[in-house]
């Protein structure tokens, strides 16, 4: 047969899709040479005759019509030009034999894959992929920069099917983090030049050393994703909390290690205990090229070495709530951004409120993110006539990066607030508790949610979130 039926028992494991991923870095020509078999057990009620695949890579290349980053960022993102790099995929297999494929989507972002024979629920499929990944000169989740070369959404990953709505198979946009994915499981093995240490997500497995370069193994179960950063500048300090690993990643001669690395303890330690446990067994924080403030990632988080030295509590803070807000529970973050970006910064306020020692005022920033919001709406309102408040939108409708943070960040916070104010902060915390609870290494949808927090509450909040979500709620 073209490919392996089986039944699946035990829904915890067999459920995920698996990635077997083997990587290639040529640091002499900026390449990334990989393959991967993933391997989708089908356990929707459709039957599937083609899977698709993101291919988050070709936005970066220099005929994209969605480009990586705003006209504003051009400069912070690209110091040594403009630079482009793209994903070719080399061959499609299952058992050996060629699938037939498309490269499709607007900016080439998608790879469709017909399947050898209708694959019905209950039943399982191995597909091999074989790429090459040109990286760009680009301070970006993916690209080499001047100290860092980061791995972010690099390789190609199963588009998120959602019952009635098909495949998900939205382009990349330089608003937010435009992507979706399940969790699933992963090996990874990646070669690359002694020179180099890595940060990466998952666990160590094993490092094999061949003359200059090295071969690391890395395992991880049920995970969102998989990134890495490879630099020859990198020091490295680590402590444990309980039995999860910590580690920053900063520069050589960095005189601040001690003080990043307690502030990643203090996020973990207050976050444990605010929303969850964390339920991986490390966690690394890593100062990079990056021409935005940080971006999660499973088990690692980058922190841009631009941001300036008082707010890098901040920003830590914020990229590890995200673990919570994204790594365990996720959400389709292209049509969704306020979910994941909505609750890590309201955690984040909450952070700073019991721990005060960090001198971030509990009122004071709600004040200072009101004022921020309400300028926004005044200046837009002379502009343009009028503000879209809409929190319930895709990146797409967005029309600066402005207008984005101000209704995903802000607004968000400020909805939170006000649920605070009527509900009280023990039921809204416990409301975020039970979300965690409920829903880990799932995907949540604005009903979900909101489904949930009326049943921790017990109070009738469908009109609350309606009325911020489609922008009708008046900022006071």
């Amino acid at each position: 047969m073209a490919f392996t039926l089986v039944g699946c028992k035990d829904k915890q494991l067999s459920n995920l899709t698996n990635y077997n991923i083997s990587l290639s870095y040529d640091e002499n020509e900026n390449i990334l040479t990989g393959k991967e078999t993933v391997t989708f057990f089908n356990y929707y009620d459709n039957m599937f005759e083609n899977l698709y695949f993101h291919l988050y890579p070709n936005a970066f290349r220099e005929d994209a019509k969605n480009k990586v980053v705003s006209s504003t960022k051009i400069e912070d993102a690209y110091p040594n030009g403009l630079s482009y790099g793209n994903i070719e995929i080399k061959s499609v297999l299952n058992n050996g034999n060629q699938l037939k494929y498309s490269i499709e989507g607007q900016d080439q972002n998608i790879l469709n894959v017909s399947l050898p024979l209708q694959l019905y629920p209950d039943d399982i499929i191995s597909i091999d992929i074989e790429f090459t990944v040109k990286l760009a000169n680009i301070n970006h989740r993916l690209g080499y920069g001047e100290n860092t070369i980061n791995f972010g959404n690099f390789y190609p990953i199963l588009a998120v099917y959602e019952s009635g709505k098909g495949f998900m198979l939205n382009p990349y946009h330089s608003n937010g983090d435009p992507f979706y994915s399940e969790c699933s499981n992963y090996q990874v093995e990646i070669d690359f030049s002694k020179e180099f240490n890595i940060a990466h997500s998952g666990k160590l497995m094993s490092i094999i050393e061949d003359g200059n370069r090295q071969k690391v193994k890395i395992d991880e179960d049920n995970i969102r994703d998989f990134a890495f950063v490879l630099s020859n500048k990198f020091e490295k300090i680590s402590t444990k909390i309980n039995d999860i690993v910590i580690n920053y990643w900063g520069y050589k001669d960095d005189d601040d290690l001690n003080v990043r690395l307690q502030t990643c303890v203090d996020a973990v330690e207050t976050f444990n205990d605010m929303i969850g446990v964390y339920p991986y067994s490390q966690l690394n924080v890593v100062k990079s090229n990056f021409v935005h403030g940080g971006m999660e990632f499973p088990e690692l988080v980058l922190i841009s070495d631009k941001v300036l030295s008082d707010d890098n509590d901040y920003v830590i803070v914020h990229e590890i709530a995200h673990q919570w807000w994204y790594g365990v529970i996720g959400n389709d973050e292209y049509n969704h951004a306020w979910i994941d970006e909505g609750l890590t910064e309201y955690s984040t306020l909450l952070f700073f409120e019991e721990n005060d020692d960090y001198g971030f005022k509990y009122n004071e920033m709600i004040k200072s993110i009101t004022n921020s919001y309400k300028l926004f709406e005044k200046i837009y309102t002379k502009v343009t006539g009028e503000v879209d408040g809409r929190m319930e939108r895709p990146l797409n409708e967005f029309n600066t990066e402005p207008e984005y943070v101000q209704c995903i960040y802000n607004k968000s916070v400020i909805m939170f607030d006000s649920l605070r104010e009527m509900i009280g902060i023990k039921k809204l915390k416990n409301a975020m508790k039970d979300l965690y609870k409920d829903y880990s290494y799932k995907n949540v949808s604005p009903e979900i949610l909101i489904a949930s927090f009326i049943k921790s509450t017990h109070y009738d909040l469908e009109g609350f979130f309606n009325s911020w979500l489609n922008g009708k709620a008046m900022v006071k």
